[in-house]
């Protein structure tokens, strides 16, 4: 429950400190004395947006603080989930900057609106005259039945395969949509795809054909040069390997005088064996060279095929040539297996259809089973404020397609009088009995949803006399079970009240300001006659609020 309300720098409130009690709280005031600015500084603590233009002097900041107790509303995970200090009296708090940038608090710990809202949602409702008219929108009829309900696992599991089930139809046509356009293209990857797996290419292929190419191109040079290489190599007596021989048996005959002449010998002899060995290579590569213009040919069709594809996919190398193909190959393969893969998503998509269809039937049931209660429950305060012959009716069939209630549709009709046909309820229902009959759904839900604060504005409208009082009277049961706070301009229930704040503007040196008062027992009874006979107070007006408030 709220307990302190302080606002500092707010519209036309300078500085208010208010102590708020458990039960019924009234609040009254004449037209524009600045009540709605109460319900605005109260806004800004459940994380509705803040406006740089609520704040009263633009060179300071402005404040709303907040108190309430929480210790028996077990939200203790919220606090958890979100890394904040729990506290069993926690303070909300929030902040307009004269830059115009917001803050908000919760015991003194900086969050987001999001985290705000998440909080706020869970200690107050504020039920504005705007919620009156929502009670003919469709959203709103659904969120009192599934409160009522009680089966919000339900409806979020329910919401998550909505969501999974809409995502994988999106997949699907996007998957359709590419396989349209791959199927276009099918035929030209399939050549493009062949041209290349006929090629038959390999990493580092380019390089072995560029000098298998050169060497079978130069035949007759390299034949030439090898065999001049190793004819003066091997010549007897003058060749290259006779001299070194002759060379190291005449330094072998040295390598005992010194280290140096040792040294000399075992690099002579060490270059032998290296300029041998070489020459045997040489051999071998001349052996090897053989004049085959059939080779030649071949290479060259091959390399040419090679730097044909190179420029045909404007690439440089093999190993790029390869990755293409390796990439058609899947598009080819994509194209191929397309039936299979969109067997596979539709058999998942009917497998998340039906998981979504089973919580959305489970939440038919649930909301069918519910109904009739709350509507005895409906026409039974109704009769207690004024509409005896008022019949509610509450229409749910089941449709094909999902929405984001199930597969539900429902419909609320009213008959207001006696006889009368039933029809949409914002049709059938006046200002009047559209308040009475939110006053009715509200009331239910008190006891299903133990808020800890409700905040009426104005929920009176159209309706006066002894109605007021009986609409009074189920306010003060709901304070037995909650706290309530009630912006009203009848003096039936203002009465009803515990605590009497009254809103009032008042005038110094030029300067306007709204006030807020708890009022004492006397002056409550001057603001209930003044309410009932105008500003003159007669004896009569007093005399009828004494009797009021007994």
């Amino acid at each position: 429950m709220l307990t302190n309300l302080s606002i500092k720098n707010f519209a036309l409130i300078e500085d208010v400190s208010l102590q708020l009690q458990d039960d019924f709280t009234i609040i009254t005031g004449e037209t524009g004395a600045g009540k709605s600015i109460l319900l605005g500084a109260l806004s800004l603590l459940i994380g509705k947006r803040a406006d740089i233009a609520s704040v009263r002097n633009p060179d300071k900041k402005c404040v709303v603080e907040g108190h309430f107790k929480i210790s028996v509303y077990q939200l203790e995970n919220f606090f958890v989930d979100n890394d904040l200090d729990y506290e069993p009296e926690t303070i909300i708090r929030r902040e307009i900057l004269p830059s115009g940038k917001s803050r908000a608090f919760i015991n003194d710990t900086p969050v987001t609106l999001q985290k705000l809202v998440l909080l706020g949602n869970q200690l107050i409702d504020i039920h504005s005259q705007h919620e009156t008219l929502s009670l003919g929108e469709v959203n709103y009829q659904f969120k009192i039945i599934d409160d009522l309900a009680n089966h919000k696992t339900t409806l979020v599991s329910y919401k998550l395969k909505l969501n999974s089930y809409k995502t994988l139809l999106k997949q699907l046509e996007e998957l359709k949509s590419s396989q349209k356009e791959a199927k276009a293209a099918y035929d030209y990857n399939l050549f493009l795809v062949s041209e290349l797996q006929e090629a038959n290419l390999k990493a580092g292929i380019q390089e072995e054909l560029e000098e298998k190419f050169t060497e079978l191109n130069n035949v007759e040079e390299l034949k030439e040069n090898l065999s001049a290489s190793s004819f003066h190599l091997e010549q007897e007596d003058i060749g290259v390997l006779a001299v070194l021989r002759d060379v190291k048996n005449k330094l072998s005959r040295l390598e005992n005088f010194s280290e140096s002449y040792k040294e000399i010998f075992q690099r002579v002899e060490s270059s032998l064996l290296e300029l041998e060995d070489v020459t045997e290579e040489i051999v071998r590569l001349e052996s090897k060279i053989e004049d085959d213009p059939e080779e030649l040919t071949l290479v060259n069709q091959k390399l040419q095929q090679i730097y044909n594809l190179q420029r045909k996919h404007d690439v440089e190398t093999v190993e790029e040539l390869l990755a293409l193909q390796n990439d058609l190959e899947k598009k080819v393969a994509s194209s191929e297996n397309a039936d299979e893969e969109l067997n596979i998503l539709e058999q998942k998509i009917e497998a998340s259809k039906q998981e979504a269809l089973a919580l959305a039937q489970q939440l038919y049931k649930t909301r069918k089973k519910e109904i009739p209660t709350f509507i005895s429950k409906m026409q039974a305060i109704l009769a207690e404020i004024g509409m005896p012959d008022a019949k509610l009716k509450i229409e749910i069939a089941l449709q094909e397609e999902f929405n984001a209630h199930g597969i539900d549709k429902m419909n609320w009709l009213l008959a207001a009088n006696k006889g009368g046909s039933f029809k949409d309820i914002k049709k059938a229902a006046s200002g009047g009995e559209l308040s009475r009959i939110t006053l009715a759904v509200k009331s239910i839900l008190a006891f299903y949803g133990k808020l800890p604060t409700i905040i009426f504005d104005e929920i009176d409208t159209g309706v006066s006399g002894d109605v007021a009082q009986k609409m009074g009277n189920i306010m003060l049961k709901m304070s037995q079970e909650m706290q309530v706070i009630a912006i009203t301009h009848l003096p039936q229930i203002a009465a009803k009240g515990k605590q009497h704040l009254k809103v009032y503007k008042e005038t110094k040196k030029k300067i306007t300001t709204t006030n807020i008062e708890q009022l004492s027992e006397e002056n409550r009874i001057l603001e209930l006659a003044e309410m009932l006979g105008g500003k003159e107070k007669s004896n009569s007006a007093i005399a009828h609020a004494k009797q009021l408030l007994n």
